[in-house]
């Protein structure tokens, strides 16, 4: 069962943190969601409110690169870069991170490193 005073928490942080943080097309939004077994990142254009960009630790095209991880933050790591190939790709080179509520360490700095290490910006 979740922890309902966690889940307020987080709530609060996730408010708190969008209130000052919004993705434009010159620097769009790389936001991340945490499961317990999988990582997803998006980069997100609020303003045309769309999403430019997906990567996550369930898709077609990781599962083959997931393979050689040997736990959930190289998992993240390896999401990370592919998602900073994706955005390059569209020439996103700068982008503003929301860790959506969650603390910034464990899976989502893994994924954050990995973004950086693909060649993002932020």
């Amino acid at each position: 069962m979740i922890n309902k005073n966690a889940t307020h928490r987080r709530t609060k942080i996730k408010a708190y943190i969008r209130k000052k943080i919004s993705g434009t097309a010159q620097r769009p939004r790389l936001t991340v969601y945490r499961s317990l077994g999988n990582i997803y990142g998006q980069i997100i254009d609020d303003v045309a409110r769309k999403t430019l960009v997906e990567a996550s630790s369930i898709s077609k095209e990781v599962k083959a690169e997931l393979a050689t991880a040997k736990s959930k933050k190289e998992k993240s790591a390896i999401v990370g870069k592919i998602l900073a190939k994706k955005a390059l790709e569209k020439n996103i080179k700068n982008v503003v991170f929301d860790r959506n509520g969650l603390l910034y360490h464990g899976r989502v700095k893994a994924l954050a490193d990995g973004a950086r290490e693909g060649g993002l910006k932020f």
